[in-house]
Formats: C-alpha cells, sequence, structure tokens
C-alpha cells in the first residue's frame, strides 16, 4: 500500500492551469439548482437524468448536492462530509450519477459539483469524533488525521478531548463536524485529488464551494488554480457586497480571480424589495452592480437555507413577488442561478424570462441603466449583445420608449425587449399542455412590416411557408413543434422552436399512504405548492388521520387530497401531534404515494422513503376487500362507469382487458 506523500503530490498535482478566473467571462448562461432542503425524492439522480432534455433547452448548469457517502442508512442532504471516493449518497448510486452527468453534458449542460471542504465528518467508531476513513483510489492512500483538524475546532473542545495538533483556524469556526486545517500540505493534497476526481473522472464541470467563510479564500484559489475547473463558486454567506468583493479578490492567483461568490447583497435587496414592497431596494448594492466583479456574482433569489422548511426552521425566504424576483435576476447581469422549487412552481414564466435573457445576449457584464428608481417601481435597462432589455419593477405606472416591445410580464413585473433582436416571440414556451390552446406570435424588429413566416410539422419555415402579421396566432390542438421565422425584405431570420405537448389531464384524487409507524397518534401536516402555500389540512400540526387500510398484512393510514389542475401539487409531513417527532417535508405530490417512516432520526428528524414502485401496482389491494361489497364497479378517474363484475371479483380479474391507466375499482384507486 502507498501512503500519499509530499512529493508524490508535486508530481501527480503540477498546476494544470494557471490563467483559470473562475468564472467565464461575458457569460450568458443560467444555473438551476437541482435541490432544496429534504428533496431526496426530486433530487434523485435518475429523476434529474429523466429531465434532461427539458432541462437542456434552458439551463447551461445545474448545481446538485454533494454526492459523496456521509456514512449513513439515512437520508442526508450531503454537507456532513465523509467519504471523497465512495459516491453512493441519499441520490442514488455512483453509476446513476455518472448516467445523470453523462446525460446532461451529451445536452451541453455542465453538472456543478457542491464541494464540502471547511469541514468532515469521522467514521465515528467508538464514538470517535476524528477517525476519518482511509481511502485508496487509483493505487494511492488518501487519509486525514490529527494533524489535519484546526487545534481549535469546537472552540477548542476538539483539543481537549484529542491530541489534534493543527494550525488555528484560517475562519470562522463551525462545532457541528471537525474543521480542517486547510494550512496543511495534506489536507490541500487531500482536496487538490478529490476535486481532479470530481472534475476529470465523474466529469463534473466546476464546483460550488460550502461555507467559504470557514477557511481562508487563498487556498480556493489554490485548489482552483491547480485543478483548472471551468466555473466555481463560493458560498460566502454576507450581506455585505465589500465582503464579497474582498473574498473574490482573497482567491486571486497571478493577480486573476479564481472564483465566482453567490451575490448575497443582491438576493437580500430582492428579498426586502418584493417582501416590503419599496422597489428602489433594487438600485444597485449587490456584488453584481460592481462594473468590475459582476463577472463573480452568481445571483439567486432563494436557496436550501433561505427558503422556508417548517415551522421550526421558517428561514428568510420571498414570500411575495416570486416571479418578479426571477425577472429581476434572469434580465440583470451576474449568473443568475434558478432555485428547484421556483422552477416546478413558476416554470412557464421562468422560461420565458430565460429565453428573453438568451434571446437579447445578456450576460455576466452586460452595462445597466437605471431608468426610475422609486418605491412604488424600479425601471432599469440593460445592454446585451443583441438587444436591449428593460425591466419594469413594482406596481406604478410605465411607458416604455419607443422601439421597445412587451415580451413577458407578471405580477410586480414587466419586461420590454427592443426591436434589434430581430426575431419572432412566442407567447407560449416549450412543455406540456393540458389541453388546445392558442400562441401569439410576434415580430420583435426594427421593421414595422415585418411579418412571421412558420410551420407546424417541424420543417425550416421559409418565406413561402405560412405567414402571421405581427401579433397573429396560431391554433395548438395536438403534439406540435412549432417552427418560427422573421420575414424581413424577404429574407427569414432567427427561426424560433417550440415543442408543445398536450395531454389531456383529468382531475383526480392524490392519496398519500403512510405504514404504520408505531406512533401512538399520526398527524398530517399538508400545503399547496402555490404562491400562499395554502394549507390543506388545518395549521400547524395538521390533522389526525384515523383512515386505515390492509396493504399486504399491513396496515397502512391513508388521507386523500383534490388535484385539480396538471401543474398542482402539495407537500406533507407526518407528526405526532407537536413540533416534535415530526419528519422531513416530503413532496412534491400530485399522485398516488406510499411512504415508510424511519426508525431513526437524523438532524431531529425522521427520514421518509418513497417506496411507491412497490405498492401503487394492483397487488397492493386485497382482493378480499371487495367481496363483501357486492358488484365490483369499474370506474375512469373521471367517474365514467367502465364495467360492472360479479361480487368477489378479484381487482386482477376487474381490470382484465382494460389499458394502463387508473381506475377506481370498488371504491379504490387501482394503478395498472
Amino acid at each position: 500500500m502507498k501512503i500519499f506523500n509530499s512529493l508524490l503530490a508535486s508530481m501527480l498535482l503540477f498546476p494544470a492551469c494557471l490563467n483559470a478566473q473562475g468564472w467565464p467571462a461575458n457569460y450568458g448562461g443560467v444555473m438551476l439548482q437541482g435541490f432544496y432542503w429534504d428533496s431526496f425524492v426530486d433530487t434523485q439522480w435518475s429523476n434529474i437524468e429523466s429531465q434532461a432534455d427539458e432541462l437542456s433547452e434552458f439551463f447551461d448548469l445545474v448545481w446538485v448536492p454533494q454526492s459523496g457517502n456521509c456514512n449513513t442508512t439515512y437520508n442526508v442532504m450531503g454537507y456532513t462530509p465523509v467519504y471523497y471516493y465512495d459516491q453512493n449518497s441519499s441520490f442514488g448510486t455512483e453509476s446513476q450519477l455518472r448516467s445523470m452527468i453523462s446525460a446532461l453534458g451529451k445536452r451541453g449542460v455542465g453538472v456543478i459539483a457542491d464541494v464540502v471542504v471547511n469541514h468532515r465528518g469521522s467514521l465515528g467508531v467508538g464514538g470517535s469524533w476524528v477517525d476519518f476513513p482511509a481511502e485508496t483510489h487509483n493505487g494511492v492512500t488518501f487519509q486525514m488525521g490529527l494533524a489535519d483538524i484546526c487545534r481549535d475546532d469546537d472552540g477548542g473542545a476538539t483539543a481537549r478531548l484529542y491530541n489534534v495538533t493543527g494550525a488555528a483556524d484560517t475562519g470562522e469556526d463551525w462545532s457541528g463536524m471537525r474543521d480542517l486545517d486547510h494550512t496543511s500540505k495534506n489536507v490541500q493534497d487531500n482536496v487538490i485529488a478529490y476535486l481532479r476526481f470530481l472534475k476529470d473522472e465523474l466529469g463534473y464541470a466546476g464546483f460550488r464551494y460550502d461555507m467559504t467563510k470557514g477557511y481562508a479564500a487563498k487556498y480556493t484559489g489554490l485548489y482552483n488554480s491547480t485543478v483548472a475547473p471551468q466555473f466555481s463558486v463560493g458560498e460566502y454567506w454576507d450581506g455585505n457586497a465589500t465582503l464579497l468583493r474582498n473574498w473574490v479578490d482573497g482567491t486571486m492567483v497571478d493577480g486573476k480571480p479564481q472564483s465566482a461568490t453567490f451575490d448575497f447583497a443582491t438576493r437580500y435587496a430582492i428579498r426586502d424589495a418584493c417582501n416590503g414592497g419599496n422597489w428602489s431596494k433594487l438600485s444597485g448594492i449587490g456584488l453584481a452592480s460592481y462594473r468590475d466583479y459582476r463577472r463573480y456574482a452568481v445571483t439567486f433569489v432563494e436557496n436550501h437555507d433561505t427558503q422556508y422548511r417548517d415551522a421550526s426552521s421558517p428561514g428568510d425566504p420571498v414570500r411575495s413577488y416570486v416571479e418578479a424576483a426571477n425577472a429581476y435576476i434572469l434580465t440583470m447581469p451576474g449568473t443568475p442561478c434558478v432555485f428547484l422549487s421556483h422552477w416546478k412552481g413558476y416554470k412557464n414564466a421562468i422560461k420565458q424570462l430565460v429565453t428573453v435573457r438568451k434571446m437579447a445576449g445578456i450576460t455576466n457584464q452586460s452595462a445597466t441603466r437605471v431608468l426610475n428608481n422609486a418605491s412604488s417601481l424600479f425601471a432599469v435597462e440593460v445592454t446585451g449583445t443583441k438587444a436591449g432589455v428593460i425591466g419594469v419593477y413594482g406596481t406604478g405606472a410605465y411607458t416604455a420608449p419607443a422601439g421597445y416591445k412587451l415580451t413577458a410580464s407578471g405580477s410586480g413585473y414587466k419586461v420590454y425587449v427592443s426591436g434589434s433582436a430581430e426575431s419572432p416571440w412566442a407567447s407560449a414556451p416549450s412543455g406540456t399542455y393540458d389541453g388546445a390552446f392558442s400562441v401569439t406570435l410576434s415580430a420583435i424588429s426594427a421593421d414595422a412590416s415585418a411579418r412571421i413566416v412558420y410551420t407546424t410539422d417541424g420543417t425550416e419555415p421559409t418565406a413561402s411557408s405560412a405567414s402571421l402579421p405581427d401579433g397573429g396566432s396560431v391554433r395548438i390542438t395536438s403534439t406540435t413543434t412549432l417552427k418560427a421565422g422573421l420575414l424581413s425584405g424577404g429574407v427569414v431570420s432567427n427561426v424560433i422552436t417550440r415543442h408543445y405537448a398536450i395531454e389531456p389531464f383529468e382531475a383526480h384524487k392524490a392519496t398519500v399512504y403512510v405504514k404504520d409507524p408505531g406512533w401512538s397518534s399520526l398527524y398530517l401536516y399538508a400545503w399547496a405548492n402555490d404562491a400562499a402555500s395554502t394549507q390543506l389540512n388545518g395549521a400547524w400540526p395538521g390533522s389526525r388521520v384515523t383512515a386505515t387500510c390492509d396493504i399486504n398484512g399491513e396496515r397502512w393510514y391513508y388521507q386523500s387530497f383534490d388535484v385539480a389542475t396538471s401543474d398542482y401539487s402539495f407537500n406533507v409531513i407526518f407528526d405526532q401531534g407537536s413540533s416534535s417527532g415530526q419528519t422531513v417535508d416530503i413532496g412534491p405530490i400530485s399522485e398516488d404515494k406510499y411512504y415508510v417512516i424511519s426508525e431513526g432520526m437524523t438532524n431531529g428528524k425522521y427520514t421518509v422513503t418513497d417506496v411507491t414502485g412497490d405498492y401503487s401496482a394492483i397487488s397492493g389491494v386485497v382482493a378480499g376487500d371487495l367481496a363483501s361489497q357486492g358488484p365490483v364497479k369499474v370506474y375512469t378517474v373521471g367517474g365514467q362507469l367502465l364495467r360492472v363484475a360479479p361480487a368477489g371479483t378479484s381487482v386482477a380479474n376487474a381490470v382484465d382487458g382494460l389499458g394502463k391507466g387508473i381506475y377506481i375499482v370498488g371504491g379504490k384507486k387501482v394503478v395498472r
């Protein structure tokens, strides 16, 4: 067995690119934070991969949770890292991770790794705080020891228990795990090798560094100048733009910054403007407002730390004008990072705003000019590489100058694009729709006589294709690929493509099943994923669940909720009737779900396993339950009676010959 040493480190870890500058200049991409707190279902690697086609149409980067094994059988978010090279996590296996990264990469989307190297967890054998695992990778053994832990870790508590010999912490102390001493050559070698593994072997496009207040910025500079990721962003959680600038400067190597940072200062300005209705708060206090630093500003509205989690962890969310908040970051300089919950809840609005950004050529270094700055209305002009964009935020009246056309609007915002875009515009983005609808096609052009030519069979439009005047509409009645081009001076240019899928929706009930956890009482708290987070089962802690059924010889509790539209979903928490003894947040839910609650708690909450795949088939319903009900009636979920089977007919026989789908059999929902 070979032990990793400094000589070997100098041979393997020679700086690959000393010219890296942390984040690309004039970058027009948009990032998605592909998780929220406790998003163990939504953020499964296989689930993200299944959405690769849709995500790639709008996002250039997807940031995912720390993907290493955290040495626990319970679901955790990855912020308690133990193993670097064992990449089996709460979100899936290493094979699934690699497949997801590859699938997105083939579609031009880079995946950003969450890098948690401020601290590290131990194996915990015998209750130890400091027994880090030895990991052998590519024939080299990597290990950290007592000399790699800050001597003042946990306020000195670690040193009082163990013979810790590391240097003093170069940043803020955190008592949750052992703070790593980044002055240690061994720590540096371990981290650099780990980052190279993430980038060169797993295929990550870049890094998001967690808790960068915990160690000096120069170490992020060291790691990036050595490993040379194309993208790097640090989490320096502070609303002071000067401190954010100082951190970026602190990462410099050879006079060049090595990382961007999340623009908390801009985020807090957005929060204050939206929650307080004072739109003048948007006037340039964040990192993105500095011409020389906006390249290194990753802007955002919400993340997994600021979001509302539950009554005991309310966070600090943007509660009002969420669409307007996203409109602001998506039409301003900096690199916008959209929160997964917002993407799911405001998808069509965000799609249109991303499209505006790319149509106008807005980049992370675009110039801005404030047009109006008042508490009731803030207006700003952004100069893209292709067109100008005016974003208007607030409730006051505004008249756009000549040559600008309204392209996107909603509660608290309007977005105008200048005619220099010379592009068609479709009022509906690509996506799935419940039924037939009309899409309005506009000509954003300096030519007042410009028309739209289009096709609905996926072929390229020509000057002789069907045409419409500016503002004409096309009726979409079935799954269609719409292509539209701008016809000006006899020439067709800037063809846009929209993929529309029509999937008729039937209102139904979504039933939440949970296997009896053996609690003295089981309560269910539920809320809708809407702007008001509407409570569906009473105020916290919800209402007691009393309905039970027998599935495969086991008792299950259940409760049903109405799902009236295709974009509707809800979340739930199981609890014992108080703020203690509750599960993590579960959802979003729009169809029947089956859950099993863990026996142990993690971070004070029970984790939950989704076992829907095992229980949603017809074998999950006991045929004996139907025998006593007389004739067995089979309905569609819409209430249409399909057949009446004799009393005692099994579920399998009752639905025999029917196509795949959801049926109501003997008063119970069945998935065939």
